[in-house]
């Protein structure tokens, strides 16, 4: 079996180990959802390491994986490690590029066990898996097979489509749930395509004693497994409801497809992580583009659930509301953070609200009981499609507050200086192709779309303090450069989205600089009390250009924020291998160390039971979107924890 390597920092460590066990804290000390708490609000009360001592915060602990060194995966082509671990009852649960769950003690970063449902394979692939799910209740039977005691679950999804229920104590897989501890979640979505992409990428979400998946699958061709979204049963795995993000015959939202448009259509799919209101009994689903992302002509029409955030009752599947943030999508535009739900003060009332930041850079803020906008967004026109047999939307949404968080467009005057060699490259090589703008379809000739898939926020999603009301969003100023080629007759689509520099080319140099004017990366804070940004700042350096006396540049970023009672915003994401802690309130950076790689990855916080001490924890695993052939990113296996020394 592949082992972990972990070691410990031991001028970090306290002789209160030596003290025992001490009694459950609150669990809101714990970090026991990917966002913390089931609505993803990534907040958390613990303020041992705050403003004032952040700074002294020193290496804990350090575990390797050990994945990239294995012979089974081909050099080079390890997936970005994007996993957030859970913490309950001392133990880090969290899931790994080639679908194993690691379960350590979060204290000291000691292995506990290992579960790979690939351990056999001569071979291996990998994906990005962004963590796994815990469930806790009372079980007939438990999942180690033990009558009438209470029942500790772990879940997650793997890369072949899989959804396993773990053992919380032993990781081995549970009794009585599927088949051998697992179901096969393409039987009934993926059927006429055995061979199509259905992993899983996100962790599931949990409601009550409902287990809730989405999927990844392809964005190309048009016709596929389904993105249904469906709940089981988290004792037996059986199916219990199934929302259809793509509307069948007479069900509402069918009319917004033209003709067979709806039929067998992939993409319309939960990729990323969704979220819980528990005391309301509500789900939010963050519904993806339909496929094919780039061309619409055999789906004319708003094709709903597509780019929607869509509420459903957590119980049943049945729809509550819905708002499309993006009509008939033709850029990939989809939905990629998790729903954050959180309450706003207004008017001297308080609003319970869920907040969806996009790659848009848009922040879309709706009352989360109705789904009516707390803020107005406007319906405005946007260009028409010059691409035969192609029918773009005549108008798209967008929000009059908060404004957008990454500019809309893009000039010749926005272009770069920050080398001689770069404005250089810029100018001739997309000089003559600009202006750029958002929601400009593509067409047959070079086109700039700003921001583009990259660009805004992405899957990092947003986190929030509620004592300040603050928003804090990290996003990208990126955009994407491509036209649209006719195809062969017989092809599965008439029209493929590329360019000379590849299928999913950057607006950037060939450092990777992009190539309008800094900041390219910006941390922002939106105070969601009255729409306004409080305070933006960049987010990142460029060694190199720092190396000349070119200041914080600020860099493309993938991996979220969490915020903490301490008065802090901890956050990786960078593409410069940096962990950084702001402050709060102002923005100001208080705290930078260097990583083994890029920490693209959401980081998360406990209290250690027996060390009572403050533990942030991050995965730096570098690779990921960000990285090109000509331009590698380093990979590691890294998930360090950081906490303050002892007096």
């Amino acid at each position: 079996m592949n082992r972990l390597i972990c070691t410990l920092a031991c001028l970090l460590v306290s002789c209160r180990f030596a003290c025992g066990q001490s009694p459950s804290g609150p669990i809101d000390q714990e970090w026991r959802s990917y966002g913390h708490d089931p609505g993803g609000m990534r907040f958390s009360p613990l303020k041992q390491i705050d403003r004032s001592n952040v700074g002294q915060l020193r290496r804990l602990w350090t575990c390797h994986t050990g994945e990239t060194n294995w012979n089974s995966i081909r050099a080079g082509h390890i997936s970005a490690y994007e996993s957030t671990p859970l913490m309950v009852d001392s133990v880090l649960y969290f899931s790994t590029p080639a679908s194993r769950v690691i379960a350590l003690d979060g204290e000291t970063g000691k292995e506990i066990w290992i579960f790979d449902p690939f351990s056999d394979a001569q071979t291996r692939r990998t994906v990005q898996n962004r963590g796994v799910a815990y469930w806790e209740g009372n079980s007939p039977v438990t999942c180690s097979g033990r009558a009438r005691r209470t029942d500790k679950r772990i879940f997650y999804g793997t890369l072949d489509g899989r959804l396993f229920a773990l053992d919380a104590q032993t990781g081995k897989p549970c009794n009585g749930f599927g088949n051998r501890g697992a179901i096969d979640l393409r039987k009934g979505v993926a059927d006429g395509w055995p061979k199509a992409q259905y992993d899983v990428t996100s962790p599931p979400a949990i409601y009550r004693d409902l287990v809730i998946t989405g999927a990844a699958v392809q964005e190309y061709p048009s016709k596929g497994p389904s993105g249904a979204v469906r709940a089981f049963d988290v004792r037996t795995g059986k199916l219990v409801w199934t929302f259809d993000t793509v509307p069948q015959p007479g069900q509402l939202g069918h009319e917004t497809w033209e003709g067979d448009g709806w039929r067998d259509r992939s993409g319309t799919n939960v990729w990323s992580i969704m979220s819980v209101d528990t005391e309301h009994g509500m789900i939010f689903l963050p519904i993806g583009s339909p496929s094919y992302d780039f061309y619409g002509a055999d789906r004319r029409g708003q094709n709903l659930f597509g780019n929607s955030l869509v509420a459903l009752d957590a119980a049943t599947g049945k729809l509550i509301w819905y708002f499309q943030m993006v009509h008939h999508d033709l850029w990939d535009h989809d939905p990629p953070a998790p729903p954050s739900l959180i309450t706003v003060r207004q008017g001297g009332r308080e609003i319970p609200v869920v907040v969806q930041v996009t790659k848009m850079g848009f922040v879309f803020v709706l009352d989360r009981l109705t789904g009516k906008p707390l803020f107005p967004i406007e319906e405005r026109a946007v260009p028409p499609s010059k691409l035969p047999g192609e029918a773009a939307w005549p108008t798209q949404p967008f929000p009059v507050k908060p404004p957008p968080l990454a500019r809309i467009s893009v000039t010749r005057e926005d272009i770069t200086t920050v080398t001689p060699e770069s404005n250089k490259y810029c100018l001739e090589t997309f000089g003559s192709i600009l202006p750029g703008r958002i929601f400009n379809p593509w067409g047959l000739e070079l086109t700039v779309e700003m921001p583009g898939t990259l660009g805004g926020a992405t899957w990092s999603g947003a986190s929030f303090d509620p004592s300040l009301g603050y928003l804090f969003v990290n996003v990208n100023e990126l955009g994407s450069v491509g036209s649209m080629k006719p195809q062969p007759a017989g092809s599965p689509e008439a029209y493929v989205w590329g360019s000379q520099w590849g299928t999913y080319a950057r607006f950037w140099d060939k450092n990777h600089y992009p190539c309008q004017q800094p900041p390219w990366g910006t941390l922002n804070a939106v105070n969601l009390n009255t729409g306004e940004i409080a305070w933006k700042v960049p987010l990142g350096v460029v060694d190199e250009l720092e190396a000349k006396g070119i200041p914080k540049t600020g860099v493309p970023n993938l991996g979220g924020s969490i915020a903490t009672a301490g008065g802090l915003v901890f956050i990786a994401g960078t593409n410069d291998k940096r962990f950084r802690a702001f402050d709060s309130n102002t923005g100001k950076e208080l705290w930078v160390i260097r990583l083994e790689a890029n920490g693209h990855a959401t980081p998360m916080t406990f209290l250690g039971k027996r060390t009572h001490k403050q533990i942030v924890v991050i995965a730096a695993g570098g690779s990921g979107l960000l990285a090109t052939e000509d331009v590698p990113i380093e990979a590691s296996d890294t998930l360090a924890a950081f906490a303050l020394p002892d007096k």
